[in-house]
């Protein structure tokens, strides 16, 4: 469990699962100086760094993140521990509005094993 920032300022408790290499949610398949984010998956409601990750530890498929709720909060800055819905997400320009730490620009490229979407220089179909 990592406690995360809310719009109250207190923090709340979220899962975070994954084989994670340090504290800003890097995890052994991804981990650069940009890969800071974690995808809370709808499936389990759960933080996972990436799909690879939900892909060896969880006990089930992954189901998409729905397109019906990109106004929800489903992506985790690492850096600061603030989420962001997935509108957010896609329209931030790879950098996070609570704490301008950079994003990596190449996670758009696996955006379809996250989110209901076709995924199109950062932003989202019907978003």
């Amino acid at each position: 469990m990592l406690r995360v920032k809310t719009d109250e300022g207190a923090g709340k408790r979220m899962k975070l699962l994954g084989k994670l290499v340090d504290d800003q949610t890097r995890c052994v398949h991804y981990n650069g100086r940009l890969d800071v984010i974690a995808i809370k998956f709808s499936c389990c409601d759960t933080y996972y760094p990436c799909y690879e990750c939900h892909r060896e530890t969880a006990d089930h498929e992954a189901v998409l993140w729905p397109a019906s709720r990109f106004g929800e909060k489903a992506v985790l800055c690492g850096v600061c521990r603030s989420e962001l819905t997935v509108n957010e997400y896609f329209s931030c320009g790879y950098v996070c509005p609570y704490c301008r730490a950079n994003f990596n620009p190449k996670c758009a490229a696996h955006a379809h094993l996250y989110f209901e979407t076709d995924i199109r220089g950062g932003t989202a179909s019907g978003a």
